[in-house]
């Protein structure tokens, strides 16, 4: 099963959803909280080719976006295939 990398802070209703979601798909998660973290925010725009919202997501390789994008692959049926990929 591949590991899903999450970039979220605390009080945040999207990366909430996002990690219930992973939660239910029993999905190993390693998450990284960058509340108050202005280097490892500025690290993850660069990283997403400029997105500075939270969640960004990864399942292993793959750079998937955030909550809106992880809920799209899961009404198409592709969350579960990825999260299987090794």
């Amino acid at each position: 099963m591949s590991t899903v990398k999450i970039y979220t802070t605390r009080f945040c209703p999207y990366c909430v959803h996002a990690k219930q979601l992973l939660a239910h798909k029993a999905a190993t998660v390693d998450e990284v909280a960058v509340d108050g973290d202005r280097a490892m925010r500025a690290k993850l725009v660069e990283m997403t080719g400029g997105s500075s919202t939270v969640p960004q997501i990864w399942i292993g390789d793959t750079y998937v976006g955030g909550c809106d994008e992880l809920v799209a692959l899961d009404r198409r049926g592709e969350l579960d295939r990825m999260l299987a990929a090794n």
